[in-house]
C-alpha cells in the first residue's frame, strides 16, 4: 500500500525506530487505498483548473476580442502543458516526489523557499477569490454602484444569516473543514467528479441561453478584435494575461496526484485530457458569455445572472446558474486546499513527521489556514485585483518560470534543445507580461485615484 503524499517523503528522516507511526493512525490514514485511477486523477486535476478562473475569462476574451482571446485561452493551454511535461521529466530524473523537491535538486534549498512562498500565495489568493465569489452568488455583490442580488437575498429577503461573513463562516465551518479534513487527495475524487459536472452544467445552460437569444434575434455581434483607443487601451490589454495564467494553474497538485495513482506512467496522459476538457470548458463559457452579455459582462460573469435574461423561465434558469457554480466552487475549494496546507506546513516544518500522521499539527495548519481566507474574503472587493495580484507574480513562478528554469540549467542532463528553446520563450514571455500587467494596474489605479480626489 502507498503512503499518502508529503513533501518530507524524501528528506532524512530519523531512523524508524526513533520515529515510529502506529499502525492504528497508519490504517486511519490509508483506509485500504490502493491506489487512485486514472478517472479518478483526471477529475482531481481538471478540478484544480476548473476553479474560479472560469468566471473571470469571459471579462479577460472580451477585453481582447473573441477571436484573439480563444487563440489565447488554446495558447495558454499548450504551454501549460510543455511546462508540467518538463517539471515530470525532472521529477523522474531526480527521483522527487514533490515540486519543492524538483526545485530544491536545481536551485537549493533558496530555490525551494521561494517555490513553497509562490504556491502559498497563490493558493491562498485563489481560495479568497472562491470564497468572494461565493459570497457573490448567495449574498450578491456591488459593482460600479450597482446590486446585484444574491441568491439568498432573492429567495428569503435580506436575514442577517444571509450577509457575507455570516453566511461565509457558516459555510466555513460546516462545509470547508469538513472537507479539508481529508488526509489525501484521492478521498476527494468523487467531490471533483461531481464540481467537474456542475461546470458543465453552466457551460449547457449558457450555451442554451445564447442560442435561444439567438433564435429571437436578440443578441448584437460580438467585439472580434480588441478595442484601441489610445496607448492606454493597447496596455491594458496586458491586463488579461494573469487572468488567463490563472485559469491554467495546477503545478501545486500534479505531484499529490501522480504519487498516489496506480500506474505513474498514465500522469502525462492524465494531464493531457484534463487539459482539453479544461479548454473546451473555458472556450464555451467565454464564447457564449460575450454572445449573451457583450459588453456588460461583469468582472465575475456570474453577476450578471440575476436579471432579465429575456428567455422563458430565466429567473429559474439565472439561479440554477448561480447555484451550481457556487456549489463548484465549494467543493473544488478542499482540493486547492489540501495542497496550500501540505506546501506551508512543508515551508514551517521541514524535519517533522508527514502531516497525515500529525493529528495536532494537522489541524492546527488546517485551522490557522481556514481563518487566513475567510478574513481575506472578506475584505477582497474584486475577483479581478485578486486575480491580477496573483496572477501576474506567484502564478507565473508556479506555474511557468520554476519549470522553464529547471529545464534551463538541466543539471540533470534531460532537457532537449527544444526543451530549452521553450523554456526560454516562457520566461521572456512571463517576465514581460507580468512587467507590462503590473504598471499597467498600477497606472490605471493611480488615475482612479486621482479623479477620485479631483
Amino acid at each position: 500500500m502507498s503512503l499518502p503524499f508529503t513533501d518530507r517523503k524524501r528528506r532524512n528522516p530519523k531512523p524508524h525506530h526513533q520515529n515510529p507511526v502506529p499502525d492504528t493512525k497508519r490504517d486511519d490514514v490509508e483506509g485500504g487505498f490502493d491506489g487512485s485511477s486514472f478517472t479518478g486523477a483526471v477529475f482531481n486535476l481538471s478540478t484544480t483548473i476548473v476553479g474560479a478562473g472560469i468566471m473571470a475569462l469571459p471579462a479577460a476574451v472580451k477585453q481582447l476580442g473573441l477571436i484573439p482571446g480563444l487563440i489565447m485561452i488554446v495558447l495558454c493551454a499548450m504551454i501549460t502543458e510543455s511546462s508540467i511535461v518538463i517539471l515530470l521529466r525532472f521529477t523522474h530524473a531526480s527521483k522527487s516526489s514533490t515540486y519543492s523537491g524538483v526545485v530544491r535538486d536545481g536551485y537549493g534549498d533558496v530555490g525551494r523557499f521561494f517555490l513553497l512562498l509562490c504556491i502559498i500565495f497563490n493558493n491562498m489568493g485563489m481560495l479568497v477569490v472562491y470564497m468572494v465569489i461565493i459570497g457573490d452568488v448567495f449574498s450578491g455583490t456591488w459593482s460600479q454602484g450597482v446590486h446585484y442580488s444574491g441568491v439568498l437575498d432573492e429567495w428569503f429577503g435580506q436575514r442577517f444569516w444571509s450577509t457575507r461573513p455570516i453566511l461565509l463562516f457558516l459555510t466555513t465551518i460546516f462545509v470547508f473543514i469538513p472537507l479539508a479534513s481529508f488526509r489525501r487527495v484521492d478521498s476527494l475524487r468523487y467531490t471533483s467528479a461531481l464540481s467537474v459536472g456542475l461546470a458543465i452544467v453552466f457551460v449547457v445552460i449558457t450555451a442554451g441561453l445564447a442560442i435561444v437569444k439567438f433564435f429571437y434575434g436578440s443578441i448584437g455581434m460580438p467585439r472580434l478584435m480588441p478595442k484601441l483607443t489610445n496607448d492606454e487601451s493597447f496596455w491594458k490589454l496586458f491586463t488579461t494575461i494573469p487572468i488567463l495564467v490563472t485559469a491554467y494553474i495546477c503545478h501545486h497538485n500534479v505531484h499529490p496526484i501522480e504519487n498516489e495513482l496506480k500506474d505513474t506512467s498514465h500522469m502525462n496522459a492524465i494531464v493531457r485530457t484534463s487539459l482539453i476538457l479544461c479548454t473546451c470548458v473555458y472556450m464555451a463559457t467565454s464564447l457564449f458569455g460575450i454572445l449573451l452579455f457583450g459588453d456588460k459582462i461583469q468582472d465575475d460573469v456570474l453577476a450578471n445572472f440575476d436579471g432579465d435574461l429575456g428567455v422563458p423561465y430565466g429567473t429559474f434558469l439565472n439561479d440554477v446558474v448561480r447555484v451550481s457554480y457556487g456549489i463548484h466552487l465549494i467543493l473544488v475549494f478542499p482540493i486547492v486546499f489540501f495542497s496550500l496546507r501540505l506546501n506551508l506546513d512543508g515551508l514551517l516544518f521541514p524535519h517533522a513527521i508527514p502531516l497525515a500522521f500529525d493529528n495536532k499539527r494537522f489541524y492546527f495548519v488546517t485551522l490557522i489556514l481556514m481563518a487566513f481566507v475567510f478574513v481575506g474574503a472578506n475584505y477582497v472587493p474584486s475577483i479581478w485585483y485578486a486575480f491580477q495580484f496573483t496572477g501576474a507574480t506567484t502564478t507565473l513562478f508556479v506555474g511557468y518560470i520554476f519549470p522553464a528554469a529547471i529545464a534551463l540549467k538541466d543539471n540533470r542532463g534531460v532537457a532537449t534543445k527544444k526543451d530549452k528553446l521553450l523554456s526560454l520563450l516562457i520566461i521572456i514571455l512571463a517576465v514581460s507580461c507580468s512587467t507590462i500587467a503590473i504598471c499597467s494596474d498600477l497606472y490605471t489605479f493611480n488615475n482612479k485615484t486621482t479623479l477620485h480626489v479631483a
